[in-house]
C-alpha cells in the first residue's frame, strides 16, 4: 500500500501488534495500512463528515468527535499508541490535547509543520504568509490556528513533561532529511516526533 511519505514514517515507527488511536484520522490511510502491514488494531477520530465517510469506506473503525473537548472519552492507557499527524495546528488546546494523549496511550507520535522553515521566514520578510507543500493554503482559507516552528514545539513538549525519544526530520517536500539536528528549526519543512510521558 503506497502510503503519503510522511505517513510511511509514522507507520514505521508504530510496533508491530500495537492498539492505537490516530487523532485526526482523515479517511483512515494510515490505520489502514497499520491494520494491513503491522497488524495492529485500532481507532480513528475525525470531526470531518466526508472523512468519517471515507475511514468507513476503508474499514476503518471511526469515532467522530472534538478532538479538543472529548478525549476524556477515553480511558487511561486504553492504547499502545496515540497518533497526532498534521494536526497539532489546527486545534485550540494543543496543551490540554498532548496531556490527555498521554494519559490515553503510552507511545506518542506527532508530526507538524515547521512554520520556522527559511522559505517561510523568506516570504514573511516579502510580505508574504507562508505556503508550501506542508502548507499548501492561503491565509483565509487555512484550517491551521497554531503556527509554531520546531523549537516552540519541542517546548511544549518539555512544559507537558513529554520526552523525545525520536525526532525525524523532513524536507520541505515530505523527504527525510538526516543530519539536522543543530539547523533543522531553519531547514526542515517539518518533523515527525515519537514521545513519551517523563
Amino acid at each position: 500500500m503506497k502510503l503519503r511519505s510522511d505517513l510511511a514514517l509514522v507507520r514505521d515507527l508504530v510496533p508491530r501488534c500495537s492498539r492505537v488511536l490516530d487523532l485526526g484520522c482523515e479517511n483512515g490511510e494510515l490505520l489502514e495500512a497499520l491494520f494491513a502491514e503491522r497488524q495492529c488494531r485500532g481507532t480513528g477520530v475525525e470531526i470531518d463528515p466526508d472523512a468519517v465517510l471515507g475511514a468507513i469506506s476503508r474499514g476503518v473503525p471511526v469515532i467522530e468527535l472534538d478532538i479538543d473537548r472529548q478525549l476524556n472519552q477515553f480511558g487511561d492507557k486504553s492504547y499502545d499508541v496515540v497518533v497526532l499527524s498534521r494536526t497539532i495546528q489546527t486545534i485550540r488546546r494543543p496543551e490540554s490535547v498532548l496531556q490527555e494523549m498521554a494519559r490515553i496511550g503510552g507511545l506518542l507520535i506527532v508530526s507538524v509543520p515547521n512554520f520556522g522553515w527559511w522559505g517561510h521566514r523568506l516570504r514573511l520578510l516579502r510580505g508574504r504568509m507562508p505556503m508550501s507543500k506542508e502548507l499548501p493554503y492561503e491565509w483565509y482559507n487555512t484550517p491551521n490556528l497554531r503556527f509554531t516552528t520546531l523549537d516552540e514545539i519541542e517546548q511544549l513538549f518539555v512544559k507537558c513533561r513529554l520526552t523525545i525519544e525520536r525526532r525525524i526530520t523532513l524536507g520541505i517536500h515530505g523527504d527525510r532529511r538526516h543530519g539536522l539536528d543543530a539547523w533543522a528549526n531553519w531547514q526542515a519543512g517539518a518533523a515527525i516526533y515519537a514521545l513519551r510521558a517523563a
